[in-house]
């Protein structure tokens, strides 16, 4: 995985988390979801980058 990869994939899983903590705070249950998927899909990333390094 390279650098920028992971620069990427922990942005998005940070934003993720503030989008998920503002819902929680604003009681809006679409920024709070919107937010979980935004940590999943950076996740998944993750994850298929880890596997291409593997096969290396």
């Amino acid at each position: 995985m390279g650098l920028g990869d992971k620069i990427s994939n922990a942005a998005q899983d940070i934003a993720g988390k503030a989008k998920e903590a503002a819902g929680k705070a604003t009681d809006n249950p679409s920024l709070e979801a919107e937010g979980h998927g935004d940590q999943l899909a950076a996740g998944v990333k993750k994850v298929g980058e880890d596997i291409k390094d593997t096969l290396k």
